[in-house]
């Protein structure tokens, strides 16, 4: 009988018996094959860390969704009304001289409210810039300026698609769902389809223009950037002009773009003395809290201005930053958008907690 050593029990060796010759070679052989699996699997490249979630339609062939001529959808559900825009302008008793290129959010409202969060003629979670922090920027505004079409997946959910822009040859998938509660659910797609980002990164920047709130600061947890060792403090920032201390960095941020010192969209590349330490921020118009919640991991950057839609309706915006692309490539990241009454700060944390841990582990 011939006999195979291959494992330690306690403190000695075993022989395992094999009942002849050819189990012997089936032995080796399928310890050979496990061994080659292990040298190709190591030698594989891991996952992006950016990699996109496979929720959309754009990276999911099993989403199915329906085509429609509106250009303008309502998302209701508990006390929160929502609607989704394309890039068409839109003049309805629900949106009254909506703007063309002002996609995403049109309009946001608590039960009750007759005012929209957003400046009505604009919108909240507009997809708005495309670039690599150069100064070729052929169209600024590249995902307004470009058709939008809207899928409907669900009653509680609706998708924006662009094809491959034109300049940066950026497809794109927004996902836009409605929760339980009334926080909107935010996932974002893209795939780059040519090697054109000439720093080495994918720039992306989403703006909320808000009506005319009393307080145009926004809040979070942070601290200073030259202080790495002090312990989080609660800010209030408000910047004091378009493009000066207009983005905060998360202070786990292993990237830092390159943009040119005449870089135009000057709320990209103007840091503030701060970092936020939690993936969090808000602020309040009318009585009601705006709170956007990030995935840790997606590393994305706050930014606000306090005029940039128009002289009293400040822009609280975030920008994202994809590093290390690969044309073809799916890479996107998940965010939520929570509307409530305020009270204080204790109520809205204990609300968003869900949320938070929900991102977390997404």
């Amino acid at each position: 009988m011939n006999f195979a050593t291959i494992w330690k029990r306690s403190d000695r060796i075993e022989a395992i018996p094999l009942p002849d010759g050819r189990s012997e070679m089936n032995w080796i052989r399928c310890a050979l094959a496990g061994l080659f699996l292990l040298l190709i699997s190591a030698r594989l490249p891991a996952a992006h860390p950016l990699a996109a979630p496979g929720v959309t339609s754009l990276t999911n062939p099993q989403v199915k969704y329906r085509l429609t001529d509106q250009h303008a959808i309502v998302l209701k559900r508990g006390k929160v009304t929502a609607v989704i825009v394309d890039n068409a302008a839109v003049d309805t008793k629900l949106l009254p001289g909506h703007r063309a290129g002002y996609n995403g959010l049109a309009s946001l409202k608590y039960e009750g409210q007759e005012e929209n969060l957003f400046v009505p003629a604009l919108a909240g979670l507009n997809f708005e810039h495309i670039h690599d922090g150069t100064t070729r920027l052929p169209e600024k505004f590249e995902p307004r300026k470009f058709p939008m079409q809207i899928r409907i997946i669900s009653d509680d959910t609706v998708e924006l698609y662009q094809a491959p822009t034109p300049n940066w040859k950026l497809e794109s998938c927004g996902r836009y769902q409605i929760l339980a509660d009334g926080t909107i659910e935010y996932t974002f797609e893209c795939i780059p389809h040519a090697d054109l980002f000439k720093n080495g990164y994918i720039g992306l920047f989403w703006a909320s223009y808000i009506q005319a709130p009393d307080d145009r600061r926004i809040h979070f947890y942070g601290r200073r950037t030259d202080r790495p060792d002090q312990r989080e403090q609660f800010l209030d920032a408000r910047t004091p002009s378009h493009g000066v201390d207009s983005t905060h960095p998360p202070a786990w941020a292993r990237f830092r773009p390159r943009v040119a010192a005449d870089f135009p969209l000057t709320l990209v590349n103007h840091p503030s003395a701060y970092v936020y330490s939690r993936p969090w921020y808000y602020g309040i118009r009318d009585n009601y809290a705006y709170t956007q919640l990030f995935r840790p991991r997606d590393q994305i950057w706050f930014a606000q201005s306090p005029t940039g839609g128009g002289k009293q309706n400040p822009a609280w915006d975030f920008q994202w930053f994809i590093p290390n692309y690969q044309p073809g490539e799916a890479y996107g990241f998940i965010m939520r958008a929570h509307y409530a009454p305020w009270s204080d700060r204790t109520t809205l944390e204990k609300q968003i907690q869900t949320h938070l841990s929900a991102l977390k582990q997404d």
